[in-house]
């Protein structure tokens, strides 16, 4: 478990210098009032769409593959959304690490906090079941104003990120767990207390089960919901984020726990899952992380790449 983020001398070395110079300019940014970083990142995403074919191909295919009744007039329209939400993302990662707790407060809105406070004082830990909305970063900073839980990650092999990602989740999080150490989540939960759980992308093969996800029949789902559930002694409870359409704030809602989750099936836990997964999205496509090559992994291992 990371509580603390750890700066060495090491950090200082002239190979990352080019990487301060940027962070530094990026914490500038925060200074920008919030219409113009949204203008700004707009700007940015139309920009990569430009620049990183490989990335554009990966959602086009996301987007044909998951909304096939869709026109391709639509598709594309979506597909523009996707990179001008994801270039705003840029600034929702830079706010949500360095913006004061006063100016979070004056720009988020929340709702369903009543279900975490009520699911820990009834003895519970709270597995809040997000996706990777854009904003995410975003919403865990809001969340944390009021209920500070513990964060799973994916420790970044950049030395200088990962110290940067650390120190800027804390601010909203007591402590992080590495996304493989099961035994802290379950620890955490049975104190009891609050973890984030993500079950929307393509971990691999280990222990996926392929069910639906949208039109496509066989998506590789982890089913770990179900395992952190039963072991920690908890209750699931969706979480959506979203930057407010007119871009000049943040909302976070909470949904009450599910009833009856987890079950003895693991494989119709994932498929309710995918469910809520798929609810969540459709509140706002274009803020999803299409980017992702959520059908990297087929059911067999000789089975064509969905994406050549």
């Amino acid at each position: 478990m990371v509580e603390k983020a750890e700066f060495s001398n090491h950090l200082c070395h002239p190979r990352y210098w080019l990487l301060w110079l940027g962070v530094a300019l990026m914490r500038l940014t925060q200074l920008l009032p919030l219409s113009m970083q949204m203008k700004l990142g707009a700007i940015i995403g139309r920009l990569a769409k430009k620049m990183i074919d490989d990335r554009v191909n990966t959602a086009k295919r996301n987007l044909e593959l998951c909304f096939p009744n869709m026109s391709q007039q639509e598709q594309s329209q979506l597909l523009n959304q996707n990179f001008e939400e994801t270039g705003k993302a840029i600034f929702d990662t830079i706010n949500a690490w360095w913006w004061s707790d006063e100016k979070i407060k004056r720009h988020m809105n929340m709702k369903g906090q009543q279900h975490v406070e009520q699911t820990l004082s009834d003895g519970h830990g709270v597995i809040l079941f997000a996706v990777h909305c854009l904003p995410l970063e975003m919403g865990a900073r809001i969340f944390g104003q009021f209920q500070p839980g513990v964060g799973v990650y994916r420790p970044h092999n950049n030395p200088v990120i990962e110290y940067l990602q650390v120190k800027g989740r804390l601010r909203s999080n007591k402590a992080l767990i590495p996304k493989r150490d099961l035994r802290q989540m379950v620890r955490c939960l049975r104190k009891p207390d609050v973890i984030w759980y993500t079950a929307d992308q393509d971990f691999g093969r280990s222990s996926a089960a392929f069910i639906p996800f949208f039109a496509m029949p066989d998506a590789a789902t982890i089913t770990g919901a179900t395992t952190l559930a039963r072991l920690g002694k908890a209750k699931v409870l969706p979480f959506r984020v979203e930057r407010n359409a007119d871009d000049k704030g943040y909302s976070i809602e909470i949904s009450p726990p599910l009833d009856d989750f987890p079950t003895k099936d693991e494989i119709e836990d994932a498929k309710r899952g995918n469910d809520i997964i798929e609810q969540i999205i459709n509140k706002n496509r274009a803020q999803y992380m299409w980017l992702h090559k959520r059908f990297k992994t087929r059911p067999h291992k000789d089975d064509p790449s969905v994406y050549k």
